[in-house]
């Protein structure tokens, strides 16, 4: 067996093995908490009971800024009915300071919150992808995953939301 050939792949197969799987449904939800733009601790399981829409998103992305609008409607909508959304920014810290005055500006009432480590979009999203929407259901464990946005996947992920709303806890 030739050494030198396999040692290519088995880089590549460790680079694999180190790299976190992504949300997948079915699954716990991971627990996370985190600081909003208000400084206030929000943790996940906080919200255990209530569908919750995690909304990873970043002020440079054109995409994310188009749907969050039709988010923060989801949310107005829904909300009475037990939906949350968590935008979770995944600024850095030297873009940070963006992240509350562009959710002010979309007029988002919802909670923000700051991963400026990236630990939290690394768990649920490592290769990154935004925007990208992971929905837990009541019982605390990933319902659906959707990653990006084209005009029209809010009608998708309204239909999931009002599915699981509907499903005792």
């Amino acid at each position: 067996m030739n050494v030198r050939r396999l040692v290519p792949f088995l880089g590549l197969l460790v680079a694999a093995l180190a790299l976190s799987p992504p949300a997948s449904a079915g699954k716990a939800a991971p627990d996370f908490s985190l600081r909003d733009i208000t400084n206030k601790t929000q943790t996940l399981s906080q919200y255990k009971g209530s569908v919750v829409l995690v909304n990873f998103w970043a002020t440079w992305c054109g995409p994310c800024k188009v749907e969050m609008p039709h988010l923060e409607a989801m949310y107005d909508e829904l909300g009475p009915q037990g939906l949350v959304v968590l935008g979770i920014s995944a600024d850095d810290s030297r873009s940070a300071s963006a992240v509350k005055p562009v959710a002010m500006s979309l007029g988002l009432k919802y909670p923000v919150l700051l991963d400026t480590t990236s630990a939290v979009v690394s768990q649920y999203n490592p290769s990154k992808t935004l925007p990208y929407n992971v929905i837990v259901d009541k019982a605390g464990n990933i319902a659906n995953v959707f990653s990006g946005y084209n005009a029209g996947d809010e009608v998708t992920v309204k239909a999931a939301i009002v599915a699981l709303l509907g499903q005792p806890g």
